[in-house]
């Protein structure tokens, strides 16, 4: 018999629920059970592979400290990944023992959600473990509380040995109205490799990279079109309210637009093509409706900025110049 401990609280010193486990590994030792611990803050960043370890297991005890509320986080993305990822057949066949200790309000409630979960599940209940314990000495103290984790400990003993039938509970039915997973038809083999990339850091980086790619290939092909080499041009050669000495060089990056558009300004003498340049002195993102709109007098260059529909960086004196080389109206 196989018995797999999952321990979610933080593994601090005076957790009573260290206390217990301690304890009632003992006791399954005493029965010739062979147990392995998962303490799950030490597999924070692998939790999802974690239900591969449940195809051997007979048993599972479910362990955590209610600190302030629920059942903890590591035990929920424990649960979470057992939804997704895990044998839901093999499941089946597993029992589970709650263990639930608090050091604040609402040990009772967590030991019902861990109980609802692995029902949800499809797996079967044992008799649970629960209390509220301020000072783990009340434990090492109270000698008398040894009895119930013995009598806890054979009696999920005797159902595994036995294999007792469970009765049937509405928890279970859920897992075939709502199981989101049966709509991916993976095999159990395919979830666990599944869980195994889902884990690996790297792969989901480069994932996430591939599909930022793509997206912008595509929006390249369906959304971008080719400047046509006179869009804007006229109206920042034609409409410019020259200013005395002043020298600049802006390149707009218009987000319809494969190639920025770089406005060379030298007093009254304006240079505007698509294509790219080093060393400007101001670069401005903006969509072509918002640069529509300011060239057509609804609004101006800080206006747009300040509206949150342009993005610049660069010296922000000679951005404020646009709005007197091209003033609403002219």
């Amino acid at each position: 018999m196989k018995i797999n401990i999952y321990y979610g609280g933080r593994g601090l010193i005076g957790d009573p629920t260290l206390f217990v486990l301690n304890k009632i590994q003992e006791v399954l030792r005493e029965l010739n059970v062979s147990l392995e611990r998962y303490d799950l803050y030490e597999y924070k960043n692998n939790i999802v592979t974690l239900p591969q370890t449940l195809k051997d297991a007979d048993g599972v005890i479910l362990a955590t400290t209610v600190e302030w509320y629920g059942i903890g986080g590591w035990m929920q993305q424990f649960l979470d990944a057992c939804w997704l990822y895990g044998d839901k057949e093999r499941l089946s066949h597993v029992y589970m023992c709650p263990i639930v200790m608090s050091t604040a309000y609402g040990e009772r409630e967590a030991m019902t959600n861990l109980t609802m979960a692995w029902e949800i599940l499809g797996g079967k209940i044992c008799t649970g473990i629960c209390g509220y314990i301020a000072d783990v000495s009340e434990l090492e103290q109270g000698h008398q509380y040894s009895r119930i984790f013995e009598k806890r400990m054979e009696d999920m003993y005797r159902c595994i040995n036995q294999k007792l039938p469970v009765l049937p509970s509405s928890n279970q039915a859920v897992k075939q109205k709502v199981s989101f997973t049966q709509s991916l038809n993976l095999t159990p083999q395919e979830a666990e490799q599944l869980s195994e990339l889902a884990s690996d850091d790297l792969y989901v980086q480069k994932q996430k990279e591939d599909i930022q790619e793509l997206a912008s290939m595509f929006k390249d092909l369906l959304n971008v079109k080719e400047p046509d080499e006179t869009e804007f041009v006229a109206d920042f050669e034609n409409k410019i309210n020259p200013q005395p000495g002043f020298r600049a060089v802006y390149k707009l990056v218009i987000n319809e637009m494969k190639k920025p558009l770089i406005v060379d300004i030298d007093v009254a003498n304006v240079e505007c093509y698509y294509g790219d340049i080093d060393g400007v002195d101001v670069e401005i993102q903006v969509s072509s409706k918002a640069l529509e709109d300011i060239f057509n007098g609804k609004s101006t260059f800080q206006r747009t900025f300040m509206s949150g529909d342009m993005k610049m960086k660069g010296d922000f004196k000679i951005f404020r110049t646009l709005d007197l080389l091209y003033p609403v109206g002219m």
